[in-house]
């Protein structure tokens, strides 16, 4: 039986630096859940030490209250933290990070008073055009949405903008394949350097063109590459074939904490698909960020329409993807979803 619950608050933290320790913490501890959100909020912090103002318009929202302890005293716990923020590329949906151990136990009444709670004060905050979706657990998704609209006046997308899986890879889940190789190729797996940034772009546009409503112009794709190239951020695949080579395949990992990193773009050229690129680069980074950086897990989100990249993730590692469909989910793999709004200022992730 869940312990009582009491004196329910939600704070505003319009600068990273103000986000209490409390919610470090929680994020912390569930350090894969917090990934959507911990990572921006890290360098959000570090660039304010250094004496960078606060981004206007950018702040998180806690929510806390006090739980009954077994021997009756109250202590306060972190249950969940919305962020409304943005990075080089725009802004960011409306996350909402939510504390496992308390999530699980919430019936749906109890859900909908806290994010009631959220949604009265981002509505305050923000005008409604700023949220042009929200992403987070599906059944946190489903109720802000509800709530959101009927706050708001808010329209709903007809479909979906993501519906996903959440899903992570370890030093003892990740497998160990030899490289298949191919008598007249060449392969070469490293993190990409400036020059690649052309290369890179032409792969930064296809995979958003892929991803609508989030497509790139020539030019946003190559303000992307830059960013993901000059930050180190982003690894890719050559292939040689008779003295010309081609980048084709990126894995991204954007979104990095002490322990935990996340792949947010894996995308190979069209026409080099069906040569294992994707599965062999993806695995590469894993082993180099388990292995070598040894990060405790890397994550990913991997749509539920697209077996096929389940496929190849579930080959390198990742849990919770297999094709069978007796086959258990594991702690810590959920559902996630994006909902969209209309009329809203549309931002890039």
């Amino acid at each position: 039986m869940p312990a009582p619950v009491r004196d329910i608050h939600v704070a505003v933290h319009p600068a990273a630096r103000d986000i209490p320790q409390a919610v470090w913490a929680a994020w912390q501890r569930n350090e894969t859940q917090a990934n959507i959100m911990l990572p921006h909020a890290l360098a959000a912090i570090q660039r304010e030490l250094k004496g960078a103002p606060p981004t206007p318009g950018q702040f998180w929202l806690s929510l806390s209250s006090m739980h009954a302890a077994a021997d009756g005293t109250l202590a306060p716990v972190v249950e969940m933290v919305l962020s409304c923020t943005e990075w080089a590329m725009g802004t960011y949906p409306i996350f909402v990070f939510c504390n496992p151990a308390v999530l699980d136990a919430l019936s749906a009444v109890a859900l909908n008073a806290r994010l009631s709670m959220l949604v009265a004060e981002l509505h305050a905050r923000v005008p409604v055009s700023r949220v042009y979706s929200v992403f987070a657990p599906t059944r946190v998704t489903k109720a802000f949405a509800r709530l959101w609209i009927n706050m708001t006046g808010a329209q709903i997308e007809r479909e979906p903008y993501y519906s996903a899986v959440f899903s992570f890879c370890t030093a003892q889940t990740i497998t160990r394949r030899r490289q298949t190789l191919v008598a007249d190729r060449i392969y070469t797996l490293r993190l990409a350097h400036e020059a690649d940034i052309p290369a890179v772009a032409r792969l930064c546009k296809g995979f958003a063109s892929t991803s609508d409503p989030f497509i790139l112009s020539d030019e946003g794709a190559l303000k992307e590459a830059s960013y993901l190239v000059r930050n180190g951020l982003v690894y890719l695949h050559e292939v040689e074939v008779g003295h010309v080579t081609q980048v084709a395949s990126i894995v991204a990992t954007t979104r990095q904490s002490e322990n935990v990193s996340g792949i947010t773009k894996v995308y190979t050229s069209p026409d080099v698909r069906k040569q294992g690129c994707a599965e062999r680069l993806v695995r590469h980074v894993c082993q180099h960020l388990l292995l070598r950086e040894r990060k405790h897990a890397v994550v990913l989100y991997v749509a539920h329409n697209n077996p096929a990249a389940a496929k190849v993730y579930h080959r390198v590692g990742f849990q919770g993807l297999s094709p069978s469909a007796d086959a258990p989910r594991p702690a810590g793999v959920e559902d996630w979803l994006e909902l969209g709004f209309r009329d809203a200022a549309l931002g890039h992730w």
